[in-house]
């Protein structure tokens, strides 16, 4: 069980994935959200069961009963959320593993009969793949392997043509988001330097109105396909940049799960935690400065993963910092 978000959903495809390699006899069925379930369609050897968490107590009837009869040797509980482990009240499992004592928040921990080995400042990915190895999984390096139809890849292939910078400019949270006007000028840095740049997100309307915001501000046209992409079409599309840019998205795991390289940027929550796995030199964070402001110790004192709050964090993310990024990576 792993219901949510986008970006935690990626990190355990790797770890699916790994338990697929050890033991391909598995038979596996996945409970997740519904959203997180059009990304995830026509995963091989998965069964996808959707959870809709919005439908109330209405939800947690329709999944009970798609599980009724149903017996499984082991349960990998890994979403600490109360209303996940209520949901797992209708799994009938021998063994119900969830996280360790230190992180089994919300009390996980009186719905499971085991536990994955403590770790000392995990990243997410590393954490969900300790639940690989509690099946004895032995190769936990993360690999990915999405299913994407031949109409999927020919958008992106119809999409772009030349290098191109993907711009994934929102996170869930506004805060989270760099300002307008700086995406704009690494989009026109980059654009100097021979790369196309795209724009690409979900279809709110926070989200186009940044959109918008960084096209008015920005000196050359972008091509803006923000809220025009289905989850596949534009996971085909993170596949086909050249580098990704994002804040703390969904969006910037993605792109890791297709090997394109992923400039992160981060103010809020711990990169060594939260950040795109495989571009980890990559990120751009103001985090550590403002978690020890906000907590009078440094870093190593405080609790790994602890957020840092405000409104204006990103701002103290530079347009130099970025760009610096960039070149390195083109």
């Amino acid at each position: 069980m792993r219901l949510s978000a986008i970006g935690d959903v990626c990190h355990a495809v790797a770890m699916v994935q790994a338990i697929q390699r050890q033991h391909p006899q598995a038979s596996i069925t996945w409970v997740v959200g519904k959203v997180e379930a059009q990304l995830l369609a026509g995963l091989a050897g998965v069964e996808l069961v959707i959870f809709d968490k919005r439908q109330g107590w209405a939800g947690y009837r329709a999944l009970w009963r798609q599980l009724k009869g149903r017996r499984f040797d082991v349960l990998l509980h890994m979403q600490v959320a109360l209303r996940a482990s209520v949901a797992t009240l209708g799994i009938r499992a021998q063994v119900k593993i969830g996280f360790d004592k230190a992180r089994a928040k919300e009390g996980q921990w009186l719905f499971t009969n085991a536990a994955i080995e403590a770790q000392t400042e995990p990243h997410v990915l590393d954490g969900f793949m300790n639940f690989a190895k509690a099946l004895g999984v032995t190769d936990t390096n993360p690999r990915w392997q999405f299913a994407l139809s031949e109409q999927e890849q020919q958008f992106a292939a119809q999409q772009i043509t030349a290098p191109t910078l993907v711009i994934c400019p929102a996170a869930s949270k506004a805060e989270r988001n760099w300002l307008p006007e700086r995406y704009a000028a690494v989009a026109d840095h980059a654009q100097q330097h021979g790369l196309s740049v795209m724009l690409c997100g979900g279809p709110t309307a926070s989200e186009q109105q940044l959109a918008s915001q960084i096209c008015q501000h920005a000196q050359a046209p972008i091509h803006n396909l923000v809220g025009q992409t289905s989850l596949k079409q534009l996971l085909a599309l993170l596949g086909r940049a050249s580098v990704v840019l994002a804040p703390d998205t969904g969006p910037a795991h993605m792109a890791t799960t297709q090997g394109t390289p992923v400039i992160g940027l981060y103010a809020h929550s711990n990169p060594k935690r939260t950040g795109p796995y495989l571009s980890q030199q990559l990120v751009a964070s103001a985090y550590q400065q403002h978690i020890e402001q906000q907590h009078a110790k440094p870093l190593a004192q405080i609790p790994f993963g602890t957020r840092a709050k405000g409104s204006d964090l990103m701002a103290d993310i530079s347009v130099e910092e970025v760009t610096a990024l960039l070149d390195s990576v083109v």
